[in-house]
């Protein structure tokens, strides 16, 4: 298809456990061409591998079928096509329930399937082929894990989603492990033509897919100004408009809550950044820096100048692994002196237990937990004390568990157990690696009769050749004042907290957390450019990231983006 007129494309869900009434107000509040919708983190895989272990007939997300009984039929009438990985596992799964719900309502939605990327009983083959699946983050070998692997999936691009769009243009597909930018820049190419090789025009896509990829987070929710968003009902989830040259405009619908402006779009646009000049997808690379935003008011916001270049030759696949069992429990402790009461009975706990722990957490919510010592909190009149521990022995942690409720009785005044005994839970740890494209094929299906019918593999995408720069650049791994040096030096001139001055957004990877700070003004974009270094940042949260610490900038975007390493316990 070949449109030269606008396509509109929202977002309906940015995680499993997004607003289930997100999907209707969509339909509901206005014409849209697609819809889609993002389920799956990588924990996520893992969950659903075990749920299809014990239960063939699921592995996918569940809650995506309740959301589409009230508006499947408006979808259908209105000719609106929704995109999503509520696949899971178990793609085939999804698309039956799907079909069933169509039965009990009286329609017949034309469904397709992506799969293919579920690889957990291919990674023998794959060593054969000497294909090293070395975690691409610490180089460490897979032979330390692979007989512990529980989830691998490889993250598919937009490829087979604009084949099976070309194919048999259906009205709902159901995707496996497709990139959350992938599922939003599939039906751009399609409805435009693009060549697979424009890149400039796919990286405008990805960095659409990206904005619209998280619901609600760029349309005012979790926003640094919140006190701007003066409506939290009913909330406007994002739309983006457009065209065949691959500008496009970011916006919600009339009348709903939320708000759209371009620091709502900029927080977003930091959102799990890396490197900014290198935003990795299968499909292209897309330059965060070349990113053009112009404030059209009325909860619009224009992008446009996007460059983007030839991708690499791999596929992510994230895997997860059985890394040891936890137990965490929690007690609530009330003022008066509640910090030294919750550090009275967190020594109490310590000394009760006998075993040693590969890990063990002693937090307290409502005085440190978020950010250690950069609180500054000195007293609060009620705490929450949470107590961990990790270990490979989960007959360890029965003792553990036991001993939470025991602290009822034996301690200062003013306590009480949350939830009493706390469960003992597997732990499942990240392992990420890249794997040549040549090495899989995505597989795309119609769906019909309760079966899989018309299936064939999609040839790999262009494998491309990008190398990333590491110009331009800070970095430091190693902290060179202590915390409380770090703390007085920030305060030995009585300065202004930073949020005065900036907005911020973090995300996680992996091991790794972002922080982006985007200036207010152009002045203060020059200031924490000059004072908010690299090794600022190191030392400020030496409490909490072990590894390196890596600043980039984006001076389009008056932003600063912090890579934090080794920061949230594997």
């Amino acid at each position: 298809m070949n449109r030269t007129g606008i396509v509109r494309i929202g977002n309906a869900g940015g995680y499993w456990g997004d607003d289930p009434k997100a999907l209707k107000r969509q339909v509901e509040s206005g014409h849209l061409d697609y819809i889609t919708m993002d389920f799956l983190a990588e924990v996520t895989m893992s969950i659903l591998q075990k749920q299809y272990a014990k239960n063939p007939s699921l592995g996918y997300a569940k809650d995506f079928i309740p959301m589409l009984r009230d508006v499947l039929k408006p979808l259908l009438q209105n000719k609106t096509k929704i995109i999503t990985n509520a696949g899971g596992i178990n793609p085939e799964a999804c698309a039956k329930a799907i079909e069933d719900l169509g039965k009990e309502l009286g329609v017949s939605p034309k469904i397709a399937i992506v799969n293919g990327d579920d690889i957990l009983s291919s990674l023998s083959d794959l060593e054969s082929k000497n294909v090293p699946l070395t975690n691409m983050e610490t180089n460490d070998s897979f032979d330390r894990v692979k007989d512990k692997i529980v989830a691998a999936n490889v993250y598919f691009g937009a490829t087979p989603v604009v084949e099976v769009l070309k194919k048999w243009d259906p009205d709902i597909i159901i995707t496996g492990r497709v990139t959350d930018t992938g599922i939003t820049l599939a039906p751009m190419i399609y409805e435009f033509g693009w060549s697979y090789d424009d890149w400039d025009k796919l990286a405008a896509g990805v960095i659409a897919g990206h904005m619209l990829e998280c619901g609600s987070q760029i349309t005012g929710g979790n926003f640094s100004d919140w006190e701007k968003v003066k409506n939290y009902n009913n909330m406007g989830y994002p739309i983006v408009e457009i065209s065949a040259d691959a500008s496009f405009v970011l916006t919600k619908h009339k009348g709903t809550g939320g708000y759209v402006s371009v620091d709502t779009v900029r927080e977003q646009l930091f959102y799990e950044m890396g490197d900014p000049k290198s935003y990795l997808t299968p499909d292209v690379v897309a330059d965060f820096t070349s990113i053009q935003l112009e404030d059209l008011g009325q909860d619009s916001v224009k992008v446009s100048g996007i460059k983007g270049f030839e991708p690499t030759p791999f596929y992510k696949v994230s895997m997860g692994y059985h890394d040891g069992h936890k137990c965490t429990g929690s007690i609530l402790i009330s003022g008066p002196n509640a910090k030294e009461k919750a550090e009275c009975f967190a020594k109490i706990f310590w000394n009760r237990m006998h075993e040693g722990f590969e890990d063990s957490l002693t937090e307290y919510l409502g005085w440190n937990a978020c950010h250690r010592s950069l609180g500054k909190i000195e007293d609060t009149n009620e705490i929450i004390l949470r107590l961990g521990a990790r270990t490979y022995k989960s007959e360890v942690l029965q003792e553990f568990a036991k001993l939470i409720p025991s602290l009822i009785l034996s301690g200062p005044p003013g306590v009480a157990v949350l939830g009493g005994v706390p469960k003992i839970q597997n732990v499942v740890s990240y392992w990420p690696a890249l794997i040549p494209k040549t090495t899989v094929e995505p597989k795309i299906s119609l769906f019909k009769d309760g079966k899989v019918v018309n299936s064939e593999n999609i040839l790999a995408v262009k494998e491309g050749n990008f190398v990333a720069s590491e110009e331009d650049i800070q970095s430091t791994a190693e902290t060179d004042q202590t915390i409380e040096e770090a703390l007085e030096k920030q305060n030995e001139h009585g300065m202004t907290p930073l949020y005065k001055i900036c907005l911020a957004r973090s995300g996680d990877k992996g091991d790794s957390v972002n922080i982006g700070l985007l200036a207010r003004s152009d002045e203060s974009y020059q200031f924490i450019k000059d004072h908010v270094t690299a090794q600022v940042i190191k030392n400020l949260f030496q409490e909490l990231c072990f590894g390196e610490v890596v600043r980039y900038k984006l001076d389009n975007l008056n932003g600063l983006n912090f890579i934090l390493k080794q920061s949230l316990g594997g």
